[in-house]
């Protein structure tokens, strides 16, 4: 079987053990399934965690050009909350030391879902992900859209690609995140 990703045949693989079992025509450490589909090790997964979890903090000696003053610090927690449902939360510390902080619940569905906190720049949002390491977040302020946000992770670093319009010409700025936890 030819996989575009690594971990594909494998994660086939034990999904389909899986299916037979719980389909009744298997039991866990039949002879019949592979050795590593036999009873696995107690509180092991077959889904690993998402690249997103953890905290990320805002690089700021990368940030565009045409930004504008820069944050103090800009921090991103993502977290599974079960049930299909992720918590974000964002904390921006201004260079007066004011602090925003914002936070979503969602599931990674496409449906717009209510914010929490400071809405000054966006009051819901739609999540989607089309792959394990990517996020895409729709943004919307009184109804409007306000911007798109794509998140992507590769090894321990995230870029936030936001795009949005800026006196009717459109932009995309990348940020890069390190992860602290």
């Amino acid at each position: 079987m030819s996989c575009p990703h690594p971990g594909f045949r494998a994660y086939f693989l034990r999904a389909a053990a899986a299916a037979l079992i719980l389909g009744g025509l298997a039991q866990p450490g039949d002879p019949g399934l592979a050795a590593p589909f036999a009873s696995p090790p107690a509180g092991s997964a077959v889904a690993e965690p998402s690249p997103f979890l953890g905290e990320w903090e805002l690089d700021l000696t990368r940030m565009p050009d045409d930004y504008g003053p820069h944050p103090k610090r800009v921090t991103f927690r993502f977290e599974d909350v079960g049930s299909g449902q992720w918590l974000t939360r964002v904390e921006i510390i201004a260079p007066d030391d004011s602090v925003r902080r914002m936070a979503v619940r969602y599931r990674r569905d496409g449906q717009a879902v209510q914010g929490e906190g400071d809405t000054a720049d966006a009051d819901s949002a739609a999540f989607n992900s089309p792959a394990p390491n990517v996020l895409v977040m729709g943004m919307a302020k009184d109804g409007g859209l306000v911007g798109v946000r794509v998140y992507a992770i590769s090894a321990d670093e995230m870029t936030e690609s936001a795009a949005g319009v800026r006196g009717g010409v459109p932009f995309v700025r990348n940020f890069h995140f390190r992860r602290i936890r």
